[in-house]
């Protein structure tokens, strides 16, 4: 693996880790619960960038995934499937499922240099052949968008903020902070 893909590797790495850092210690009800109006939910994340990775980073490079996963096969991926859980899935299959794509992931950066041809089928025609290297950096990038959706719906669940949180100041000082940025708010109150 070359520097550039080890750098990926390692950036990517870090938002998987942050976004199952975000389940520790909550219960079923608040790791499938919709939190937001949209229904971003912390387990359909993990379950989404299981899908994102075992796609884009597998199939659409030539290396199919290890597994078929149901709500593509049966196309309710276009219907937002791939971004909850179901009853039926468990926090242990969906993790499972995201560790089964990140070996496979890191497989794919053991054997193809990153440019390496791709081809995603759910594309437009014009913009669909790619290399790996250029899905890599879309794959990492998607990945910390929703690790920091994760970090944000964990904070809403319970108040634990990102992984950094502790690292900037104890609940005096966020105490602290939190007010002065109420306060230079508030003259805009309407």
């Amino acid at each position: 693996m070359d520097a550039l893909a080890a750098d990926l590797h390692r950036y990517l790495q870090e938002n998987r880790e942050n976004v199952l850092a975000s389940l520790s210690g909550l219960s079923e009800y608040d790791i499938r619960r919709p939190v937001t109006p949209t229904g971003t939910n912390l387990l359909g994340l993990v379950k989404h960038l299981a899908g994102i990775e075992l796609g884009t980073l597998g199939d659409c490079v030539g290396r199919p995934a290890p597994v078929r996963l149901p709500w593509v096969e049966d196309g309710s991926i276009w219907d937002g499937a791939d971004m909850w859980a179901t009853a039926e899935e468990s926090r242990e299959e969906l993790v499972g499922l995201y560790r089964t794509a990140w070996r496979h992931t890191d497989e794919t950066l053991e054997l193809l240099p990153l440019d390496a041809p791709a081809s995603v089928p759910w594309w437009p025609a014009d913009r669909r052949e790619t290399t790996f290297g250029s899905l890599l950096v879309r794959t990492t990038a998607e990945t910390a968008h929703h690790a920091g959706h994760a970090d944000i719906v964990r904070e809403l669940i319970d108040g634990r903020g990102g992984g950094d949180h502790d690292d900037i100041g104890d609940a005096a000082w966020w105490e602290r902070y939190v007010g002065r940025i109420r306060q230079a708010a508030e003259p805009f109150r309407s």
